[in-house]
């Protein structure tokens, strides 16, 4: 997709009460920024999660967005992608925005083809899909129906469907959580070599720590509403897990989320 092709730059703005509107923002792509949130918060009922919240996510950047059940990491996502009226504050994108969920959420009656296609407004949108299957190595499923995909394949097929807009700001919601150890490694290896080849800015909500220190260039805990912690993670990738850095820093986000040293076995 050429420069030219791209939707504007975006800026959603809610005041109290108000639902967000969309409206055209500057100045955001050519300071390098992918998405930036100033402000940003949200309540329901008595319960606020997010209150007067601030990020900035560099283009290119994988970011790792962890906390506690219930911390506002899904709705912080939810509102980067402005599926969230009831917010309040800024959220500014540079671009196109697509999201991968923890459900596939492919369209049952559609066969995979089309659902990768779907919504695509471009003058072959099935050519385009399948090049997004071939990525994500699901060229053979392209006539399945989507209840005779494994959990690993459904989630090929939705991050196919995500990747096939070329976004410039990728949001991944716990999209691993419901696949068995060995799955959750070949699609760890699969986000990381197509964020290598495509370069969106990444926000990738988890629960687990691993997760996070293994693919993110920078790791955020999400507490009381704000960003409580950043930490930055040099290691060159594919990461060891037992390399002396990556453990002190494992400790140290468990220590920040309140997991005791005896329970992080």
């Amino acid at each position: 997709m050429k420069d030219k092709d791209l939707p504007a730059e975006k800026t959603v703005v809610a005041a109290a009460g108000q639902p967000a509107s969309g409206i055209a923002a500057s100045g955001i792509a050519a300071s390098g920024i992918a998405a930036s949130v100033r402000g940003l918060s949200r309540a329901f009922g008595d319960r606020t999660v997010l209150a007067d919240l601030d990020l900035d996510i560099a283009e290119g950047e994988f970011i790792a967005l962890i906390g506690r059940s219930g911390s506002g990491k899904s709705t912080l996502l939810r509102a980067l992608a402005g599926l969230d009226r009831e917010v309040t504050g800024e959220v500014r994108t540079a671009g196109q925005v697509a999201v991968a969920f923890q459900e596939p959420r492919l369209v049952p009656w559609k066969r995979v083809l089309a659902n990768v296609a779907l919504g695509l407004r471009v003058t072959d949108p099935q050519a385009r899909a399948r090049v997004a299957l071939a990525e994500v190595e699901l060229t053979e499923r392209a006539n399945a129906w989507p209840g005779t995909l494994s959990g690993g394949e459904a989630q090929r097929a939705s991050l196919a469907r995500a990747l096939v807009r070329e976004p410039r700001v990728l949001l991944l919601d716990e999209p691993f959580s419901a696949l068995d150890a060995l799955t959750r490694i070949t699609m760890h290896r699969l986000v990381f070599s197509l964020w290598q080849r495509h370069r969106p800015a990444v926000l990738l909500v988890t629960h687990d720590v691993d997760e996070a220190i293994a693919l993110a260039d920078r790791v955020l805990i999400l507490a009381e509403g704000r960003i409580a912690h950043s930490s930055p993670v040099d290691l060159p990738r594919p990461r060891d897990r037992d390399h002396p850095d990556l453990v002190a820093l494992r400790l140290k986000l468990l220590a920040q989320l309140g997991v005791p040293a005896g329970e992080t076995d």
